[in-house]
């Protein structure tokens, strides 16, 4: 056999492709498995962009490559949403860069900034997806913990106490995954300080800031964060849109055409129509949220109450289309959601994949019908 890449040693496949095999698995041999583990929106996007992408067919652009920084409309399309959405005034031509996806992103960025020995700031409990890419392009993982004593947000002092000679990058992600923790100005603000005294660069993950979250936030509202900061973010979630992999990264010029010089090596330009799709997303009225919002409200409602029947705890004021809980003491989270798994039939996400903070917690996705998520509480308490 062909001997792999040395890279392929410093990571596992990812946690949910190695167990929706053993939950298809388990489908398959007639067990009525329910899944709240994956994030993956069930609702359809605004019937505008299926409108849109269907119209779109017939262009006569419609089938050729596309531009590798997309369409100008799409992108003037971001930096309205972000001075709308955020109060974030951003150049449509130079700061704004369209991607397939997020995370796509988040390998453009580390391909563009690290080097080999390179350190990054990783945070614990976080995306999985930081620490597997850092390895992927040779740099060290360099953990920093959060916990729900300081809400889950970085710890400046413990940052400072770190030997950060090597650290190039720094990851954050809020409203932050999978806790539904909050940011707050004053947190930003400390961040984007702490960037600058140690020419580390920021990049806050920002693709959950629409859902049951009435305070939407980025950090380049921060004053010179632009500097020292990129964001992510995604459609995926706010539009229902997962599958269409459209997200973005924004920031200063000079970084966004570094991310450029890496993106135009990998790929070809986003489909048109589905371009065209996000520009409709990106224009919706404030009613989308408001309807979006309330459908996850009732199902959050139900959320806790399949939790109480765990005898699980969570914070009321969490935001996002998770719910993360903690478990009753000394209990292990993947011994708990592989007991609830094999006797209740319902796919609980561990919160170990996230690191090891999320020990003694599970996370609950709120991507499921109000009739699936009565069933798993009939079973529970059956």
């Amino acid at each position: 056999m062909i001997e792999v890449a040395n890279r392929l040693h410093t990571v596992e496949e990812y946690y949910f492709s190695r167990k929706l095999r053993e939950v298809n698995q388990m489908i398959a041999s007639g067990k009525q498995v329910i899944n709240l583990g994956i994030g993956s929106p069930d609702m359809q996007p605004p019937q505008k962009v299926i409108e849109a992408i269907s119209n779109s067919l017939k262009d006569a652009s419609a089938h050729k490559y596309q531009s590798y920084q997309g369409l100008p409309e799409l992108r003037e399309a971001m930096a309205t949403f972000y001075k709308e959405h955020f109060a974030v005034s951003l150049n449509p031509n130079s700061e704004i860069l369209p991607l397939m996806g997020s995370k796509e992103g988040i390998m453009h960025i580390s391909m563009a900034f690290l080097n080999e020995g390179d350190e990054v700031l990783i945070p614990n409990p976080g995306y999985p997806t930081y620490q597997s890419v850092t390895r992927l392009v040779g740099a060290k993982t360099v953990f920093y913990n959060l916990d729900a004593s300081n809400n889950w947000l970085p710890d400046i002092d413990a940052l400072q106490s770190l030997d950060l000679s090597k650290v190039k990058l720094m990851w954050i992600n809020y409203p932050h995954m999978p806790t539904g923790a909050q940011p707050s100005k004053i947190a930003f603000k400390s961040l984007v300080a702490f960037a600058k005294q140690h020419n580390i660069l920021i990049v806050n993950d920002n693709p959950y800031s629409f859902v049951l979250n009435d305070n939407p936030m980025s950090i380049l509202n921060i004053e010179g964060a632009k500097e020292v900061c990129l964001e992510l973010n995604s459609l995926s979630k706010t539009f229902n849109m997962a599958g269409w992999r459209v997200g973005m990264v924004l920031g200063h010029s000079e970084l966004i055409s570094n991310v450029l010089k890496v993106k135009s090596n990998m790929d070809s330009g986003m489909f048109y129509g589905i371009q065209k799709g996000a520009i409709q997303a990106l224009k919706c009225s404030k009613m989308w949220y408001v309807t979006l919002n309330s459908v996850y409200k009732k199902r959050r409602d139900l959320i806790w109450k399949l939790a109480d029947a765990l005898h699980c705890t969570y914070d009321k004021n969490a935001t996002g289309m998770f719910v993360w809980a903690k478990l009753s003491a000394n209990q292990k989270s993947e011994e708990f959601i592989d007991t609830v798994l094999k006797n209740n039939h319902i796919f609980i996400t561990p919160g170990t994949i996230f690191g090891s903070q999320g020990e003694g917690y599970i996370r609950f996705s709120l991507c499921a019908s109000l009739e699936d998520i009565e069933e798993c509480i009939a079973r529970i308490t059956k």
